[in-house]
């Protein structure tokens, strides 16, 4: 039986009609047979075969109109009942309308009219039911056959209830459910759809007892803290976890089995959604001309697609990578067609382009997300980093002072608080430079509000260290981590765009705000946590090998100075840093004769000054760390080593 139900083709659909056909009859000669009670002499008086055989011509011609034979019997759902009432509402509605005529002509009629009603009735019950019990009996005999991993469901709800009749309705799955697990108490031990609810407290005896394969999660607005504990226990047990996407994401408005996606560990570092403040942005940013530098990048195009929502009125990239840029543009221009859009291809340390930029598009608003990031390359290269990260934003915090820019943002790292890098002390220098401006004479009393965002790593940004690691386990491994006691703090990309532009709204002008990462990662656990998810194990399919820290790598990162402290802001999750007052005419000569080292290449000259200008800075380069401000040739301000 279960052999001939897998080998069974869809049914065409010519037979379909032929079965509903059948059915009309059988209703319709059952409406006679209720009308008259049975009496064949009763029946007789009326033309009993020329009745039946009308109203079941009329009933085909509605299923033919209405296309009530085209779905799968096998797949019947809601929609198909109401394509069958539809049928049989115009097959009953035409057959009085046949009656009417004919009384009008023969001064009688041809059936009569409680025969019409009883057949309405019966035959969209058995054109109905015949469906459902079809359905049930492929759904019993193929879901009792199937020999795929035993699956649990977590969530008892209505989109766990949508997931089972998706897995059961794809015979080509390897899902065979078995139960559903639920926090709430009130639905434990109920049945759902044909399968036992569980509770969640019995989750580790169910995945050994039942020799569970995978683990679904599909429940609405769980938190990251309980999916946490539900993964950490399925990983011990080494069963795969999946998760179906929130229904907004379902193609079409209907889950696929496609769409139910394994978990990542992005999914995992990830917190609750953090609600921006959108009346406040949106009166703030809404209708302006915002420019954006490093558009191209992770954060800089996460910036631009939330920027297209507040329907700014017009938005210019900047970036000296094209084809990032140029994809960046085709997307925008695809998705959000009504956002005027300016790109620019250029280097932020080319002052006449950006002038040139600036004057021609007269931005309101100025995004500075162009930077070098990686510590090990900046180490390399240091003359580089500052040229783009401390030279790139003076150029581009003095354009916005002196084409009257209103904001002006800096994106700023962690890895600025106490540097250790080249990188980190590079962004510090740019801090301290947009800090100043708001002292500067220059800045025409104040016009333009400069303000600095602070935070640590984005989850999949470009290098960062969770698609390295996903590289080296679909390569089969190793997984390098630097050291085993390296921690690092981690945001989603969509948090941290959504908190710069909370902070781009509510600063006033000088502030760092700095925003809470929540809890440290250990790298190690994240590395291991990563091969688990991919069904591996730990040492015997993927190795984790220590390489020791790069050159200006912290083993811990900061969010504040030790000097430092912060008062709270209106968002729970954003923090203002106090900070010492910064003179502008003493950083910015420092900087001039800092970037004139750097075009130099003096790079002893050049370090001693940049420790000079962040006393905090202690590289732990080898190379640089004996390097002292006491070195210095000549420099402006010496007289304040």
């Amino acid at each position: 039986m279960i052999a001939l139900l897998q080998r069974l083709s869809i049914l065409p659909r010519w037979v379909i009609i032929f079965i509903d056909f059948g059915i009309i009859v059988a209703s319709t000669f059952l409406g006679y047979a209720l009308r008259f009670n049975f009496e064949v002499y009763d029946i007789g008086k009326f033309n009993l075969l020329h009745g039946i055989l009308t109203y079941s011509l009329i009933g085909v011609a509605s299923i033919i109109v209405t296309k009530s034979y085209a779905g799968i019997v096998r797949y019947t759902g809601l929609e198909d009942g109401v394509r069958l009432l539809m049928a049989t509402a115009i097959n009953a509605g035409l057959a009085v309308l046949f009656n009417l005529l004919f009384y009008y002509i023969a001064d009688r009629n041809y059936f009569p009219y409680s025969v019409v009603f009883i057949s309405f009735f019966v035959s969209f019950l058995l054109l109905f039911f015949y469906r459902l019990l079809v359905k049930t009996i492929f759904s019993y005999y193929l879901s009792s056959s199937k020999k795929g991993y035993n699956t649990l469901i977590f969530g008892a709800g209505q989109s766990g209830l949508i997931s089972k009749q998706v897995i059961d309705s794809d015979n080509s799955n390897k899902y065979n459910v078995v139960g559903f697990i639920e926090d709430d108490s009130n639905k434990v031990g109920k049945v759902l759809s044909g399968t036992k609810i569980y509770s969640s407290k019995k989750l580790s005896r169910l995945l050994e007892s039942k020799d569970i394969k995978q683990l679904i999660i599909s429940i609405k607005d769980i938190s990251p803290a309980r999916q946490n504990e539900i993964i950490d226990v399925c990983l011990k047990f080494g069963v795969k976890v999946r998760s179906v996407p929130p229904v907004e994401n379902w193609v079409h408005g209907e889950l696929s089995i496609k769409q139910i996606r394994e978990i990542k560990i992005e999914d995992l570092l990830g917190r609750k959604i953090i609600k921006v403040d959108s009346p406040e942005v949106q009166s703030t940013l809404g209708s302006k001309i915002v420019l954006v530098t490093g558009a191209a990048g992770s954060i800089g195009s996460e910036l631009v697609r939330q920027l297209t929502y507040l329907r700014v009125s017009k938005l210019i990239l900047i970036d000296q990578a094209e084809t990032p840029l140029h994809d960046l543009e085709l997307r925008l221009k695809l998705k959000f067609p009504y956002v005027p859009l300016e790109i620019q291809l250029a280097d932020v340390t080319d002052f006449n382009r950006l002038s040139s930029i600036f004057k021609n598009s007269k931005p309101d608003v100025v995004f500075h997300a162009a930077a070098y990031k990686h510590v090990p390359m900046m180490e390399l290269n240091p003359s580089e980093a500052v040229l783009c990260n401390v030279c790139g934003t003076k150029n581009l915090a003095d354009l916005s002072v002196s084409h009257g820019v209103e904001r002006f943002v800096l994106i700023s790292t962690d890895k600025a608080v106490n540097p250790t890098s080249i990188m980190g002390c590079s962004k510090r220098i740019a801090e301290m430079y947009v800090q100043a401006q708001t002292s500067s004479n220059k800045n025409n009393a104040g016009i333009t509000s400069f303000i600095t965002t602070r935070f640590g790593n984005v989850l999949g940004s470009n290098g960062s260290v969770i698609p390295r690691f996903k590289k080296q386990i679909d390569e089969g491994g190793p997984i390098t981590v630097t050291h085993p006691e390296i921690t690092r703090y981690f945001m989603t990309i969509s948090e941290a765009c959504n908190l710069v532009l909370e902070a781009a709204a509510m600063g006033y002008g000088g502030e760092v705000f700095v925003f809470d990462m929540g809890e440290s990662v250990k790298i190690i656990d994240l590395a291991e946590k990563m091969i688990r998810l991919s069904g591996l194990e730990v040492g015997k399919d993927i190795e984790i090998k220590f390489t020791g820290l790069r050159d200006g790598e912290k083993l811990y990162e900061e969010l504040l100075n030790d000097a430092e402290n912060t008062i709270p802001t209106h968002h729970e999750k954003i923090m203002c840093a106090k900070l010492e007052q910064i003179e502008y005419q003493e950083i910015n000569s420092n900087i001039d004769f800092l970037l004139k080292l750097s075009k130099e290449k003096s790079l002893d000259q050049m370090i001693a000054l940049m420790k000079f200008i962040v006393p905090e800075y202690s590289s732990e380069n080898k190379i640089y760390k004996n390097i002292e401000p006491s070195q210095l040739l000549s420099y402006p301000n010496k007289h304040s080593a």
